[in-house]
């Protein structure tokens, strides 16, 4: 969508002086596509667009890794305390690679601790990355709930982003599109046709959900994680995204990539 074309500029080292935001509160919504040419417009009108390279969207591949019993993922199914998410998210047009953990700590407050790793290796986990990721989920959960060298990548996914910067808020707001789910043991993909919005502030609904709201659109129970999973796996639970999976999620199935 070209929503953007006319919109002031900024930095990534600009976005990341003013609204790092590694700790947030996140709301995700899904918008289809009339409802994204009715809203994304307004929601420009008071923003800056994130700009690299000249380039006002950028082209991201993550790799989530969990354990064979699916630890991470039945904690967020559950769903359970001491959440965490674990993966390596790849620039593809800058390549460049870096491998994140996600917890959630107090409030739904969403906080990600994050190194550079290598690009060429972002489906795989070196000694050195276990270790960071484990000394990662004892400091932010105080003990560490699995055991880091049995860490798999179980689901890519794939998208392209627009991040837009919201001064008035020093917040973010990132719009994602052609989202595809990828099984990497078989390569069996689900192509999401909605968009993904989500608004990350470290204060309460700001400026951009009240917009969203104002159109009915209201926060959904989606992760790129769990929700891929629980529609490539449909052995797996779906109750938190029962709702999304059935209602709001369209997919379109393709056997092989």
């Amino acid at each position: 969508m070209n929503f953007t074309d006319n919109l002031e500029t900024i930095s990534l080292d600009e976005l990341n002086e003013a609204a790092a935001l590694q700790r947030r509160t996140d709301r995700k919504y899904i918008l289809t596509q009339a409802q994204a040419e009715q809203v994304l417009p307004q929601l420009a009108q008071q923003a800056l667009v994130l700009s690299i390279d000249g380039r006002r969207s950028s082209d991201y591949t993550s790799v989530y890794f969990d354990t064979p019993d699916l630890a991470s993922f039945h904690l967020a199914a559950h769903p359970r305390r001491r959440r965490f998410k674990v993966r390596t998210r790849s620039y593809m047009d800058t390549q460049q690679c870096y491998l994140e953990v996600k917890t959630e700590g107090a409030r739904a407050q969403t906080v990600k601790e994050r190194i550079e790793h290598p690009f060429n290796a972002r489906a795989a986990l070196s000694e050195q990355s276990l270790i960071y990721i484990q000394e990662t989920l004892n400091h932010e959960l105080g003990t560490c709930p699995i055991h880091t060298d049995a860490l798999v990548p179980v689901i890519d996914s794939s998208y392209t982003r627009t991040t837009l910067y919201l001064p008035q808020t020093n917040s973010r707001v990132t719009v994602d599109e052609n989202l595809v789910w990828t099984d990497p043991k078989t390569g069996f993909r689900l192509e999401c046709n909605e968009i993904i919005v989500e608004t990350k502030s470290a204060m309460n609904a700001g400026p951009a959900d009240k917009l969203l709201w104002r159109h009915q659109i209201r926060p959904s129970r989606i992760s790129k994680f769990a929700t891929g999973m629980s529609l490539l796996h449909q052995h797996l639970p779906a109750n938190r995204w029962h709702k999304t999976t059935k209602h709001k999620i369209s997919t379109a199935v393709s056997l092989h990539p």
